[in-house]
């Protein structure tokens, strides 16, 4: 639910727009304010969890999570809604680290790779198949229902939540040793990273001065809080883990990983919407043939792991990801939904291969008590490496836009002046012959108006 609502909006974002009465530009806080809100919400898991135990934490973000999906749906304007969104984020944010770290925690050895590739089904299957799921909700009902699709599996959520896993008391000394000055540059610090990321390719990045205080406050808090972490002895995260050579070249896999996974799913319906005139739905016919053919693969690729080392899987995964990235180099507007589905095709073929031997990679050497702060890094890692891949591509985008632009403009300058040049050089060629015509013209209306008095 939480992985599928950060892209379920994409496809509606026309319509939210219409209803509130938005701008396009004003209607992106709807997407971004979700993804700021759960930037900050993650690092807070281990704290929360610590605090309140992971049956209390996650069954009061599975509620929270299901009240801001509706009140989503109630929004009177667009500062409701991305007010709302934000709390739907924050909740949410929660929800995908802690399934990470109860996969590690609760599950043996030999059980494992199954819940990573249950896991894995919903970190690449979630966000591929969030447009199709909210164009088809929006096309057949209204924008409304891709909220109230939340409230049916949340309930479920929290009865599974509640039934199987065992209560336990809280640890109350957490807040003795609470670290606000972390906790502060921390939400500042990434928040104000999001925001930047995310409005930087509308806004030309470092010549708009908001951004560059953004990127100056976030470097800053993001230093202070990294400092201080290294120093405690209870860090809110451990960033100490990043000696580590197998977690950190892990995180940098899932940070590659997370801008293939949103960049690709940002620009297509971009493209088909802006150039092919694609409805919601269309849309999200085209984007389902990257979501749904992986699904055969997921119960694979744990015995695959028997038999192969994950290491090679990884590879294999990325090299047929970033084929299906090539397959579209020669494209043109000509280019419908239809002719992109085998590039599609060949990307959910790929994805499996990484999300879960990478988990199994990242997690095989870790501590128990590392677990919620490596859940933590990897989920952090993967969303900025989503937010950085889309302000790449917006950011190219707008250059090649302006620079497209530019050479009609100096096309159109051209053809007028050549369309001028013919007009004057035609008529210098022709001025004796247009004299002789204007003075018989003349002479020979002098010479018959008399007459006609």
């Amino acid at each position: 639910m939480a992985i599928l609502d950060i892209q379920i909006t994409n496809s509606s974002l026309k319509d939210i727009q219409a209803a509130l009465g938005a701008t396009l530009e004003e209607s992106s806080w709807v997407a971004t304010s979700y993804l700021v809100a759960e930037m900050i919400a993650i690092p807070l898991c281990g704290f929360f969890a610590a605090w309140l135990s992971p049956r209390r934490y996650l069954l009061w973000n599975g509620a929270g999570f299901i009240l801001a999906s509706l009140a989503c749906s109630f929004a009177w304007n667009l500062d409701s809604m991305i007010v709302f969104r934000a709390l739907q984020g924050f909740t949410g944010g929660a929800l995908i680290p802690m399934a990470f770290t109860l996969i590690v925690t609760l599950l043996p050895a030999e059980k494992r790779p199954i819940g990573m590739a249950l896991f894995g089904v919903t970190a690449t299957f979630a966000p591929t198949i969030g447009p199709t799921l909210g164009g088809w909700l929006t096309e057949v009902f209204s924008w409304h229902y891709i909220f109230y699709l939340n409230v049916i599996p949340g309930a479920l959520v929290l009865f599974l939540l509640s039934e199987g896993l065992e209560k336990e008391e809280g640890d109350p000394s957490q807040l003795k040793r609470i670290d606000l000055f972390g906790i502060v540059t921390m939400a500042v610090g990434m928040g104000c990273l999001e925001v930047m990321l995310e409005e930087g390719a509308r806004d030309d990045w470092f010549d708009t001065e908001y951004i560059r205080w953004l990127a100056l406050i976030s470097a800053s808090c993001l230093f202070l809080f990294a400092r201080k972490q290294l120093a405690s002895e209870h860090p809110l995260v451990n960033l100490r883990l990043f000696k580590n050579r197998d977690f950190t070249l892990a995180c940098i896999s899932y940070f590659v990983l997370g801008a293939a996974l949103f960049g690709s799913v940002y620009l297509v319906p971009l493209y088909l919407a802006s150039v092919q005139d694609y409805t919601a739905l269309d849309i999200g016919l085209v984007l389902m043939w990257v979501g749904f053919p992986q699904l055969p693969f997921f119960p694979l690729i744990p015995r695959l792991l028997k038999h192969i080392d994950a290491k090679y899987l990884v590879a294999f995964g990325f090299l047929v990801v970033g084929g299906s990235m090539f397959m579209n180099v020669h494209m043109t507007s000509n280019y419908t939904g239809a002719y992109l589905i085998p590039a599609l095709l060949v990307r959910a073929i790929g994805q499996p291969f990484i999300i879960v031997p990478l988990s199994i990679l990242s997690s095989q050497n870790l501590d128990p008590k590392e677990v919620p702060s490596a859940s933590t890094l990897y989920n952090v890692m993967r969303n900025l490496g989503g937010a950085v891949g889309i302000a790449m591509l917006a950011t190219a985008l707008e250059y090649r836009t302006d620079v497209h632009l530019a050479d009609l403009q100096q096309r159109i300058v051209v053809a007028v002046k050549m369309r001028w040049n013919i007009y004057v050089n035609w008529a210098i060629c022709c001025r004796p012959v247009a004299a002789v015509l204007i003075r018989v013209m003349v002479y020979s209306w002098l010479s018959y108006t008399p007459k006609l008095w």
